[in-house]
């Protein structure tokens, strides 16, 4: 069974890091591209990174290029969302995705499983 597992999220002032982690069962990560998507209040799902399982390649939205790194860790079968210099705006629930293809896409409708979300919220 297939099945993604995110944790990490909190609360946190801004300017400071959070680190997301997604952890992946039921597959292998050289097989898929992992995306890590959010969704704040009132607004459309967003993607914000993804990462390829088959070569390491990575893409980022413009708003958190230079703020924020994807990474991998095939030992654990686990991918990470290091989030820096975060800002009020990078509040959202936080959901990452496999998708089976061999591309990097930000777009959630290539993707055809998800994790339940956590929750991060930038806040003073």
């Amino acid at each position: 069974q297939v099945q993604l597992v995110e944790s990490g999220g909190g609360l946190v002032q801004p300017g400071g890091s959070l680190r997301l982690s997604c952890a992946a069962s039921g597959f292998s990560l050289d097989d898929s591209v992992i995306g890590w998507f959010r969704q704040a209040p009132g607004k459309e799902r967003e993607g914000v990174s993804c990462i390829s399982g088959r070569n390491g390649g990575t893409t980022y939205t413009f708003s958190v290029r230079g703020r924020f790194t994807i990474s991998r860790d095939y030992a654990s079968n686990t991918v990470y969302l290091q989030m820096n210099s975060l800002t009020p705006e990078d509040t959202a629930v936080y959901y990452c995705a496999t998708a089976r293809i061999w591309w990097l896409s930000l777009a959630s409708a290539e993707y055809n499983t998800w994790g339940q979300g956590t929750l991060v919220t930038v806040s003073s």
